[in-house]
Protein backbone atom coordinates (compact mmCIF):
# COMPACT_ATOMS: atom_id res chain seq x y z
CA UNK A 1 0.00 0.00 0.00
CA UNK A 2 1.46 3.35 -1.38
CA UNK A 3 0.86 6.16 0.43
CA UNK A 4 1.93 8.64 -2.00
CA UNK A 5 -0.42 7.56 -5.06
CA UNK A 6 -0.33 9.62 -8.19
CA UNK A 7 -3.68 11.12 -7.12
CA UNK A 8 -2.82 12.33 -3.96
CA UNK A 9 0.51 13.84 -5.55
CA UNK A 10 -1.76 15.59 -8.55
CA UNK A 11 -4.24 17.03 -5.92
CA UNK A 12 -1.49 18.50 -3.56
CA UNK A 13 0.52 20.39 -6.76
CA UNK A 14 -2.94 22.04 -7.58
CA UNK A 15 -4.09 23.00 -4.00
CA UNK A 16 0.03 24.30 -4.03
CA UNK A 17 -0.65 26.45 -7.10
CA UNK A 18 -3.99 27.61 -6.19
CA UNK A 19 -2.94 28.58 -2.32
CA UNK A 20 0.27 31.01 -4.53
CA UNK A 21 -2.23 32.39 -6.74
CA UNK A 22 -4.81 33.40 -4.01
CA UNK A 23 -1.86 34.43 -1.83
CA UNK A 24 -1.14 36.81 -4.65
CA UNK A 25 -4.28 38.34 -5.43
CA UNK A 26 -4.54 38.89 -1.80
CA UNK A 27 -1.20 40.66 -1.19
CA UNK A 28 -1.76 42.69 -4.10
CA UNK A 29 -5.33 43.63 -2.95
CA UNK A 30 -4.60 45.01 0.30
CA UNK A 31 -1.25 46.49 -1.29
CA UNK A 32 -3.21 48.52 -3.53
CA UNK A 33 -5.69 49.19 -0.79
CA UNK A 34 -2.61 50.49 0.94
CA UNK A 35 -2.29 52.80 -1.44
CA UNK A 36 -5.53 53.70 -2.48
CA UNK A 37 -4.99 52.17 -6.29
CA UNK A 38 -7.18 50.14 -8.33
CA UNK A 39 -7.00 46.29 -8.36
CA UNK A 40 -6.11 45.62 -12.17
CA UNK A 41 -5.37 48.92 -12.92
CA UNK A 42 -2.00 50.57 -13.00
CA UNK A 43 1.42 48.51 -12.84
CA UNK A 44 1.80 48.17 -9.55
CA UNK A 45 3.53 44.95 -8.36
Amino acid sequence: MRFWSKRRIVVLVLLAVAGFVAGRLVLRAVGNLMLGGTLFGGNFL
